[in-house]
């Protein structure tokens, strides 16, 4: 099921979720201070292209509060406004109901990405 889903999230709608991760991740390159910030973009990028079979534990810290609230107010609204949407059109139908689920995780990694790590599912 996880090859199956992965493939079709791909196809409706992954790639461009995908490719803002990987814009906003150039964009935060661009300065020195902004490096870490986009190295971090670039691994949601790819979560964002292949989200079935991983979750998302966040460790919450003092400083990834800090990194958060900068996050949100540059580029985290952005993006988890796109996944929001995209999980409302997605939850139309029954069958696009478990895409909806990995945007919806999608966008709230969006708002809050630091502190926040990846791994695969033991399904």
């Amino acid at each position: 099921m996880r090859l199956l889903g992965n493939i079709l999230w791909f196809i409706l709608g992954g790639f461009v979720m995908a490719v803002s991760w990987f814009a906003t991740g150039i964009l935060w390159c661009l300065t020195i201070i902004g490096i870490p910030v986009g190295i971090q973009c670039f691994k949601f990028a790819a979560l964002s292209l292949w989200p079935f079979g991983k979750e998302i534990v966040y460790h919450p810290s003092t400083s990834s509060f800090l990194l958060n609230v900068i996050w949100l107010v540059f580029s985290g609204w952005i993006l988890a406004l796109e996944h929001f949407v995209g999980g409302i059109l997605l939850a139309i139908t029954i069958i696009g109901i478990p895409f909806a689920k990995q945007s919806f995780k999608l966008a709230r990694l969006a708002l809050m990405p630091f502190g926040a790590e990846i791994v695969d599912r033991q399904d």
